[in-house]
């Protein structure tokens, strides 16, 4: 996808709108081929679904913000969810999230500025029993402490 160009991209979605802009559900549809060709749906591409579909520019956008499947900006080279759900919350999730968010100097639901991490707090990861649980991308970490942290972020940074 990061090898693809904007150009190339905008004629798959066109593609895309093509074969299902008729359906029903297609805003649905087609957020769904935006969100797998751009890695994320911005609004030119929101406005694009609403004129093919017909529907209003804010349908689109409250299907976009209601599935957390989309996302509206760009993400980091690595996804960091820190689960907040009940038994990783009351064992501390909250100060692993906390300590993310300082040492990576972003707020939960945002992007560093170089795009290498995006942070985000999510619900249940279904590894209660490890709690409280943080995964990077699709690797878990389990029964943390604030000062597993560094170490943790040292492995994507290459250190």
């Amino acid at each position: 996808m990061a090898e693809e160009n904007r150009a190339e991209q905008m004629l798959r979605l066109q593609q895309a709108i093509a074969e299902h802009a008729h359906e029903k559900g297609a805003v649905m549809v087609l957020l769904q081929a935006a969100q797998s060709i751009f890695g994320h749906v911005p609004q030119d591409v929101q406005q694009m679904i609403a004129d093919a579909t017909g529907a209003s520019l804010s349908e689109v956008y409250g299907v976009a913000t209601f599935y957390a499947q989309f996302s509206l900006e760009p993400g980091g080279e690595h996804e960091i969810g820190v689960c907040l759900g009940t038994a990783c919350y009351v064992k501390g999730s909250q100060k692993l999230l906390d300590k993310l968010s300082e040492l990576l100097a972003v707020a939960p639901g945002k992007t560093t500025a170089d795009a290498k991490f995006t942070l985000k707090a999510t619900r249940c990861l279904g590894a209660c029993g490890l709690a409280p649980v943080l995964m990077v991308d699709d690797e878990v970490y389990g029964r943390l402490v604030p000062e597993d942290v560094p170490g943790i972020l040292a492995k994507y940074l290459g250190q």
